[in-house]
């Protein structure tokens, strides 16, 4: 197991599609609730943006499926940041069934920095680039009530 930041959430019944697998879209759901718990022990989440004057856009996200999850499969999201840059930043999700570890996605996630309330680029403040840059790993947030 990576040292990333691990989120784990049991999947519902309503996330399944008639082929009895997570519907494709849910994942970014998924990965959207999974970065919010990422961002909040490393900045006070949005709130802790926002309280800075900023906030950040998704500009792109990329998936790619490795195996299908099912109906009260437990996921694994290990999360990092890759690169950050002057104005964006991506955030990398790994899915794993958990506990066995299976591979079930992958995705990378591009942010663009804002001011709070426009959608107006901002450069990333040094502090919140070394905050970003370091991440919280070895942190695990658990709702699926798995350990």
């Amino acid at each position: 197991m990576t040292a990333d930041f691990r989120f784990r959430h049991r999947v519902r019944y309503g996330e399944c599609d008639p082929q009895q697998v997570v519907f494709n879209a849910r994942y970014g759901d998924f990965i959207d609730i999974g970065i919010t718990e990422y961002l909040r022990l490393l900045v006070g989440g949005t709130q802790g943006l926002n309280a800075r004057g900023l906030d950040m856009m998704v500009v792109k996200q990329t998936k790619e499926w490795k195996a299908p999850a099912r109906f009260d499969d437990v996921l694994e999201q290990s999360i990092r940041t890759g690169r950050v840059g002057t104005t964006s930043f991506t955030i990398l999700t790994d899915f794993t069934l958990h506990p066995d570890g299976t591979p079930v996605m992958t995705a990378e996630t591009v942010y663009v920095m804002t001011s709070f309330g426009a959608a107006e680029k901002r450069v990333i403040p040094a502090d919140l680039a070394e905050l970003l840059s370091a991440g919280v790993p070895g942190r695990l947030v658990d709702h699926a009530g798995s350990t």
